[in-house]
């Protein structure tokens, strides 16, 4: 009776020390301190460097800490995190540079488990359709393209500009499902308005940025000379205003362009500042401060509760020309 009960009693003590052994594991699990990458593909550009600034300006406040790593391609990706995995990250914000990286990417977080989401662009799996599990924000591809259309139709309208006598510049990426998104839809809505197929012209873009739409515009607007009056439109600001300077270095009066691009940062407030109008009308501009706080919010709270956030989080535009930029801005907090 005595052993039996001296073994119940060992029985009992072992696994009150087991449960405060996991209590006081747990305890330390809760209060270790969060950290969280912030991925972007393009660091230099004023969209993404507005994103980071909000998601750490969030930590600051709300007690996390984020790490920014810049990955223009997939091998800097998976060594960026690599390097939050050695930190002891427990998740990341990402902007991929490749939207099919998908299934990589969420193989790479596992191996540390590590949450994450996407922002901007939307990862994709091996048939192209969007990666399951994996919680979005970003803004309605489609619909932001026919905000741009419209933009241009309207302005088309009132210069009093015909429809035959005008070329479309279409600089798009058909590897870059947001972009042809954004460009097809602004395509839709010029159409509906009027605007003649055959006067718009493809420029394949390599690269996302200024020298990118440089280098795509160039060519096109040379091989047609004929072309007095031009719009031009993009999968983001940046690639419009490198046109745009296409534009001027062939000596096409400003007054004769309209582009609209897609942001709303640091260029496009530049531009709209010049002493004279340029040939970039406008922008629709989306909050990159709200894109980069609420990404990293719903991580962060997916991170403390294991709730996850909503699969696909949509965020609408708003035109901002060189008439109403600051309003927009102050508006829009950017």
């Amino acid at each position: 009776m005595t052993s039996t009960i001296r073994g119940r009693t060992l029985r009992a003590l072992c696994a009150a020390l087991v449960m405060a052994s996991l209590g006081l594991s747990a305890c330390h699990h809760a209060d270790t301190p969060i950290k969280i990458g912030f991925l972007v593909k393009m660091p230099e550009q004023a969209w993404f460097i507005n994103e980071e600034k909000a998601a750490t300006a969030l930590g600051k406040k709300e007690g996390f800490s984020v790490v920014g790593i810049g990955t223009p391609d997939g091998e800097k990706v998976l060594a960026a995190i690599d390097n939050l995995g050695a930190q002891g990250a427990q998740g990341f914000v990402i902007c991929p540079p490749d939207v099919r990286l998908g299934p990589a990417i969420r193989a790479r977080a596992k191996q540390y488990d590590m949450k994450f989401v996407t922002v901007d662009d939307r990862l994709v799996d091996g048939s192209g359709k969007p990666l399951e599990g994996v919680p979005h924000l970003g803004m309605s591809s489609f619909k932001i393209g026919n905000q741009m259309g419209q933009a241009i139709a309207d302005e088309m309208k009132r210069r009093g500009w015909k429809p035959e006598e005008v070329g479309a510049l279409r600089i798009t990426s058909n590897q870059l499902p947001t972009a042809k998104e954004r460009t097809d839809g602004a395509t839709e809505t010029l159409l509906a308005s009027g605007f003649k197929k055959e006067n718009i012209f493809d420029a394949p873009q390599r690269t996302t940025d200024d020298e990118g739409g440089f280098n795509a515009a160039s060519p096109v607007l040379a091989q047609h000379p004929d072309i007095k009056k031009w719009v031009i439109y993009a999968l983001n600001e940046e690639t419009v205003l490198g046109a745009v300077r296409a534009t001027e270095q062939l000596h096409i009066p400003s007054e004769d362009v309209i582009g609209v691009g897609v942001n709303g940062a640091g260029e496009a407030f530049a531009e709209f500042q010049k002493k004279e109008p340029t040939g970039f009308f406008g922008t629709i501009a989306v909050s990159s401060t709200n894109h980069g706080r609420d990404s990293a919010q719903n991580l962060v709270d997916w991170i403390r509760t294991g709730k996850e956030p909503p699969a696909d989080t949509q965020t609408a535009g708003k035109l901002m020309t060189r008439d109403n930029w600051q309003a927009v801005r102050a508006e829009l907090g950017i």
